[in-house]
C-alpha cells in the first residue's frame, strides 16, 4: 500500500546483484528521512499526478512527529511523499533513507489507504522495531482503528523525480488500484503480455494492482 508499494515494484524488476542481504539493517537517524526544504517536498508530492489533479489536492509533508497537512485541498485528492517503511517488512529497502515515493491518492484511497501509511509512520517515529510496527498495525486493524479499503481506491505515481529504491530507481510512471486481498487472476495480472502487475502484503490487508503508463505527470514520454 503505498510505498508499501515500493518493494512490490522492485520485486517485478529483473534481479540485480545486492551489495549485502541487509544494506539497511536498522533505522537511520530520523533527520535523514526528512526533506529540509518543505516547498521542495510539496512540489515532489504534487509531481505524482498530472497538474490538473494535483493543483487542487491536499498535500501532506513529513515532520518529526509524522505527516502533517501543508496545503489544504479542494478536490479530495491527497498527495504526499512516502518513505521507506511503507515497503514490505522484509524488503531490503525498508530502512533506506533515500527513498522518496511521490504518490497522489484519490478520495477513496485518501480515506482508507493513507491511514495505513500514517499508522506505520507513527509507530516508526515512536522508535518501534519492524516487528513491533507490524504488530501495532495488526492490532489497529483488529480493533477497527484502520478502515477496510474502499471501493474505487487508487493512486497516481507518475513523478519523474521520485526515487523508489536502490533497485527500482525512478522506475516507470504508473497507476495503482487498491482492493481487498484477492487473487491476481481476477485482473489477469502477472500473465505473459498483461500490462497489469500485482503485489500485496498481508500486514496491509489489501492487494495492489499496478499498471504502467507511457507518460510522466509533466507530459513527457517515459521512453525519452
Amino acid at each position: 500500500m503505498g510505498i508499501f508499494t515500493l518493494a512490490g515494484l522492485i520485486a517485478k524488476l529483473p534481479a540485480q546483484a545486492q551489495d549485502a542481504k541487509t544494506p539497511y539493517p536498522s533505522m537511520a537517524p530520523p533527520e535523514q528521512y526528512l526533506m529540509a526544504d518543505r516547498n521542495a517536498e510539496i512540489a515532489l508530492a504534487r509531481s505524482a499526478a498530472p497538474e490538473s489533479i494535483s493543483r487542487d489536492a491536499e498535500v501532506m509533508v513529513l515532520g518529526r512527529q509524522g505527516y502533517e497537512t501543508a496545503v489544504k485541498g479542494k478536490n479530495g485528492f491527497v498527495c504526499m511523499v512516502e518513505r521507506s517503511w511503507t515497503a514490505g517488512i522484509d524488503e531490503p529497502d525498508f530502512w533506506n533513507p533515500k527513498l522518496r515515493g511521490a504518490i497522489c491518492f484519490n478520495p477513496p484511497a485518501a480515506r482508507t489507504v493513507i491511514p495505513i501509511t500514517l499508522k506505520k509512520t507513527e509507530l516508526v517515529l515512536a522508535g518501534r522495531s519492524k516487528a513491533q510496527m507490524s504488530e501495532g498495525l495488526k492490532n489497529a486493524f483488529d480493533k477497527k482503528e484502520l478502515p477496510a479499503v474502499e471501493s474505487g481506491a487508487m493512486c497516481y505515481m507518475m513523478s519523474k523525480q521520485a526515487y523508489l529504491g536502490d533497485s527500482a530507481g525512478h522506475w516507470h510512471p504508473h497507476l495503482m488500484f487498491f482492493v481487498p486481498q484477492t487473487d491476481a487472476v481476477t485482473w489477469g495480472a502477472d500473465l505473459p503480455g498483461s500490462p497489469v502487475l500485482t503485489f500485496g502484503y498481508s500486514q496491509d490487508r489489501l492487494t495492489v494492482f499496478l499498471i504502467p503508463v507511457g507518460h510522466w505527470s509533466d507530459g513527457t514520454s517515459d521512453a525519452d
